[in-house]
């Protein structure tokens, strides 16, 4: 592991003690007694403050050591030193400990912050923010076994970045590292490409071919866009995470593997399971150790750290001198939402280099899709989720938003209504004696108990239809009522058993009784129309305008089946 820990002299025997410390197990160390001795020479990846940090020599060594280098660091405080939180918050550290010092604890958190640094110098994964930190502790911990891994995240936040650098520094490290894009092959192909197909297994296949399962004997495969393989596929799949071995395509011998399975996806495989395009078994198998890598929006205070680490390696890519970013463009990168990531940004920032060559990078030079905070590369989020793209203009969101509200109600009353729907079919299959959804292969015309038969003193007055009929008094469409209102229709219950009152539907709108919740105005709404139709469930809805598997779940929502 590369990387040297600076320790400063200001308390001498605290420093030596660690620099013993560190080196016999290993560790290289070098002492410092100012800010100009912290230079990039010789890959330094942590700074220990010494003694009570008192002055500005303590905040120019942690400023610069955080600022330029972008190192952590810890601090080392006198046992009853007072302040030594506000003391550590204002120098920025990561880690503090106090005298008598637990010497084996500094040593531990040291080479875990090596580790650390050693890992984002294989993989280029920049950032210091405690979600990528937690990101980073977690590969170092899982990479040394053997167990399959599952990298979650949205697109752009680096996933093979991860599966790589779990692989640099595994045991497999020296074999190969075959990186599979699920979604970039066809159904017909995948199969082949991933396992490999025998001579003549199809039009086409004039000899053998080994797959990348074969290629990657003894090192790991990297599957991404996992959510997108196939079923048949996935199938196969799992009998090699069980069994270590798989049939090519066409072949009649099975051939053993040792491979280690990283998968990735930006989709959520739980919910593609819970709507049967994706195997419950094969998730399990696949989620045994699980990374979840944050999008760039939950982690902004490393975007200067990406912007100066992008701006170092697009400019000596096109040789293209690169002389900053004004205060204000980096706050407008700051402020953005970031869809994309940090492919977004690195893409964003290669633009800028190159079309502001010699001269500082101002906020006229940033598209104005990004300076608005959105247009046409804005998401609609629900939570933190990104859930619907939405078009640039004046009232885009707005009108995005109202969309996308409307498609999750009804999905949400789409959900619940099958469920009920399951619940009635099992309840009926069972033998308990409950109508079972007619609504699928045509409603039900039986009563719901409880209900009044239409009698004369229950008079309905409903709107005019979408068909130009007219809703009549038994219930039925193509019965007009003479001397209706078109501007407001009327329910008017008198029957026994139910609550006298005046029911009004002016523009779509349920008025009933002032001082009710909308819960019992729609109960009421509901318990009129049955009424006036006599309990006839399919009648009722027609009346509500509104869908019978919905009426069907309100129903029991209000316990209006339960009726005596």
């Amino acid at each position: 592991m590369s990387g040297v820990v600076l320790l400063s002299t200001h308390d001498l025997e605290v420093a030596g003690g660690l620099r013993e410390a560190l080196e016999d197990g290993g560790t290289a160390t070098r002492l410092v007694v100012s800010a100009d001795d912290l230079e990039p020479s010789g890959e330094p990846a942590l700074l220990v403050l010494t003694g009570k940090l008192e002055g500005t020599a303590a905040e120019e060594m942690a400023g610069r050591a955080r600022g330029e280098l972008h190192l952590p660091v810890f601090g080392v405080f006198p046992g009853g030193a007072e302040g030594v939180r506000s003391r550590a918050r204002a120098l920025g550290l990561e880690e503090v400990f106090q005298t008598p010092l637990d010497v084996d604890a500094v040593v531990l958190l040291a080479r875990r912050a090596l580790a650390r640094k050693h890992l984002q110098r294989l993989t280029g994964i920049v950032g210091e923010s405690d979600p990528i930190r937690e990101a980073l502790e977690r590969v170092l911990q899982i990479a040394r076994v053997d167990s399959t891994v599952l990298i979650t995240g949205e697109s752009g936040t680096g996933k093979e970045l991860v599966a790589r650098g779990i692989h640099a520094l595994s045991p497999r490290r020296h074999k190969p590292f075959i990186p599979v894009n699920v979604a970039a092959l066809s159904e017909t192909l995948l199969e082949s490409e991933i396992f490999g197909h025998a001579k003549g297994a199809f039009t086409g296949a004039i000899d053998s071919r080994r797959g990348f399962f074969e290629l990657a004997h003894e090192g790991t495969i990297f599957l991404d866009e996992m959510g997108e393989m196939p079923l048949a596929t996935q199938t196969k799949l799992l009998r090699v995470l069980e069994q270590r071995e798989f049939l090519k395509v066409g072949g009649e011998s099975p051939i053993r593997v040792d491979v280690r399975i990283i998968t990735a996806t930006n989709q959520n495989l739980r919910l593609r399971v819970n709507t049967g395009e994706f195997r419950r078994d094969l998730y399990h198998r696949l989620n045994v150790l699980h990374i979840e890598l944050p999008p760039l929006r939950q982690r902004r205070e490393d975007i200067p750290l990406l912007v100066e680490h992008f701006v170092k390696v697009v400019s000596e890519t096109h040789d293209r001198a690169f002389i900053g970013i004004s205060d204000e463009a980096m706050k407008i990168l700051m402020e953005y939402d970031w869809p994309g990531n940090v492919r977004e940004l690195r893409n964003l920032v290669e633009s800028m280099v190159v079309l502001a060559p010699g001269r500082e990078i101002l906020a006229s030079d940033i598209p104005v899709e990004v300076r608005n905070g959105g247009g046409a590369g804005a998401l609609i989020r629900v939570g933190d989720e990104p859930m619907l793209p939405v078009p640039s203009g004046e009232g885009g969101v707005a009108a995005g938003r109202a969309e996308l509200e409307f498609i999750f109600r009804t999905m949400v009353d789409m959900r619940m209504d099958v469920d009920q729907l399951r619940s009635e079919f099992e309840l009926y299959r069972r033998g308990k004696g409950v109508d079972p959804p007619g609504s699928i292969t045509g409603a039900s015309d039986e009563p719901l108990q409880g209900f009044p038969a239409p009698s004369g003193e229950i008079r309905i007055h409903a709107p005019a239809t979408g068909t130009g009929e007219r809703v009549g008094s038994d219930g039925l469409p193509g019965a007009p009522d003479s001397g209706m209102e078109d501007e407001e229709a009327e329910v008017e219950v008198v029957a026994s058993g139910s609550a006298a009152g005046t029911l009004a539907l002016p523009d779509g709108a349920v008025v009933f009784r002032p001082g009710m919740t909308m819960e019992e105005m729609e109960r009421a709404a509901i318990e009129a129309a049955l009424a006036a139709v006599g309990g006839n469930r399919r009648k009722a809805a027609r009346i509500l305008g509104i869908g019978e598997r919905t009426l069907y779940r309100k129903i029991s929502k209000f316990g209006l089946d339960e009726r005596p």
